[in-house]
């Protein structure tokens, strides 16, 4: 007879649940290392080529026309 978690109805038992939690908690370990590991290349390249990495992927469009915008070099904002 398995027991059920009267809390949280979407897993049939604790061990069950368990496991799920465990594969999320390594997921969300993995993702978090790779941001660390993204974020380290990204300053690293920046100090190589003097792209920021807003530039790096490819939004540095965006950002020098917000610049422009708010030092009024253009005749319009968006």
């Amino acid at each position: 007879m398995t027991t059920s978690n009267p809390g949280n109805r979407n897993f049939n038992d604790y061990s069950t649940e368990q496991i799920h939690l465990d594969q999320l908690k390594r997921a969300e370990l993995f993702n978090g290392r790779a941001a660390m590991v993204g974020l380290l290349i990204g300053v690293v390249v920046e100090g190589l080529t003097g792209a920021g990495i807003v530039h790096q992927i490819g939004l540095g469009p965006l950002v020098d026309g917000y610049a422009a915008c708010h030092t009024k070099f253009l005749p319009f904002c968006f």
